[in-house]
């Protein structure tokens, strides 16, 4: 009989085996979780994406007429003989594609619907909004409150919440903005192209060759300044894009709770008057505020005879993040409310394109961490709505009744009618 080997040697052998197996295994979940951590959007599956604009809601009005019986926006629309217009790019396959956790629906209507009949046409825009979450319920969850965004997400439903987006909309009346404030509106865009009779827009900084436009004397007028309190009081965001630079420096100043930029870019790299100067920007630290980039080619390039890329709006982010800190940037896209969408970003869909391009930092670019691009994602702007809620119940304690500071009658235009003129003129018997 030959001599074989000893049976200790072959224990020391399964048992050396065994341990490379079980290396092998961990040497490979390590290496696959290395390239999901260098995967910037898998993030978008731990927190929500809450994208501060989309105004799908005014393409129903046009396309539509606010009629949801045959509208059909659980399919894609890309090809869809009506949907497939130039601003058109949205629809629910698509934000699941581009994993959107939360999104603001703009309430928009045409400035001139001011001193008219702005306040019917934007109670229409808040209506069908509900109405396309109602009948979207497995997909869309209609929210009011920085909780109920995580809760949607959570629901795997995309938390759905209104931003009014335009001044003209309330018709210079804080029972207006109380009211909407009721059915569901968590922000207001102090103006849009159009001064309203107390507040700024941003064409009055339309200067030629970039420069920074002198501060004028206009802004907020002392019932603009009530009214941003008054929404402070109300737990609604404060929204600065389409406002004019001396608005913003006077909301800024006003305001008790932080404001947000609902979809502006950067004034240093596209010198457009909706853009945000760098020294806003700066003002966010102390403010708490947000600014949630647009992604509109005429705002992130502004050579007209160049169509933007996904690079332009990467450039954005990291500007906005430098001057203003990564606890104060976010996404604000600007989707359905444009024509012309950069390459890479066409539609709702491409998002993770977007966080998987910022996680691939190039040389000179901010590093983004996890944890960044998560704030960069959703947490900024959520961190910014519970503040707002802060201020408000703080208010609340302090038993800060309704303001009640009224406009002149004839700033209110052709509706100049109120409860002081019903006074003089009424008779009695």
């Amino acid at each position: 009989m030959g001599r074989g080997i000893p049976r200790a040697w072959l224990i020391a052998g399964g048992v050396l085996l065994g341990a490379l197996v079980i290396l092998a295994i961990v040497l490979a979940a390590t290496l696959g979780g290395s390239e999901e951590e260098l995967t910037g959007s898998a993030i978008l599956d731990e927190v929500p994406l809450v994208d501060g604009h989309n105004d799908v809601a005014y393409n129903l009005k046009v396309l539509m007429h606010n009629q949801l019986e045959n509208f059909t926006f659980d399919r894609n629309l890309s090809a869809d003989p009506v949907w497939s217009c130039s601003s058109c790019f949205t629809d629910l396959q698509r934000l699941r594609a581009g994993r959107v956790g939360a999104q603001f629906w703009a309430a928009y209507v045409s400035c001139v619907s001011q001193y008219k009949d702005a306040v019917e046409q934007t109670m229409e825009q808040i209506d069908v909004i509900k109405r396309l979450v109602d009948k979207y319920a497995n997909d869309m969850e209609f929210v009011t409150t920085a909780d109920g965004i995580t809760k949607a997400f959570q629901n795997k439903r995309i938390g759905s919440l209104i931003g009014v987006e335009g001044g003209h909309s309330i018709d210079s009346r804080l029972a207006v903005l109380r009211l909407m404030y009721d059915v569901g509106v968590r922000y207001l865009t102090l103006t849009h192209t159009c001064n309203t009779p107390w507040a700024e827009a941003s064409p009055a900084d339309n200067t030629t060759g970039g420069n920074l436009p002198v501060a004028t004397e206009r802004g907020l007028t002392d019932f603009g300044k009530t009214l941003v309190l008054e929404m402070n009081r109300l737990g609604m965001m404060v929204d600065l894009s389409h406002v004019s630079y001396r608005t913003m420096l006077d909301a800024i100043n006003i305001t008790k709770a932080p404001v947000i930029f609902s979809h502006s870019s950067a004034y240093a790299l596209c010198n457009h008057h909706r853009n945000v100067r760098d020294d806003v920007l700066g003002m966010m630290k102390e403010n708490g505020g947000i600014v949630m980039v647009n992604f509109y080619s005429g705002f992130v390039q502004c050579n007209e005879t160049v169509n933007a890329t996904i690079e332009d709006v990467v450039a954005h982010i990291n500007h906005v993040r430098v001057q203003a800190g990564v606890d104060h940037v976010g996404i604000g896209a600007d989707y359905d409310g444009v024509e012309r969408m950069p390459a890479g970003l066409e539609d709702v869909s491409k998002y993770p394109h977007l966080f998987d391009r910022l996680a691939a930092a190039r040389p000179g670019e901010p590093k983004w961490t996890r944890e960044d691009l998560k704030k960069l994602a959703g947490l900024n702007l959520i961190r910014v709505f519970k503040q707002v809620e802060k201020v408000r119940d703080g208010m609340a304690l302090g038993v800060r009744p309704p303001y009640e500071k009224l406009l002149p009658i004839q700033a209110l235009g052709n509706n100049n009618t109120d409860c002081r003129t019903d006074l003089n003129n009424s008779s009695s018997g």
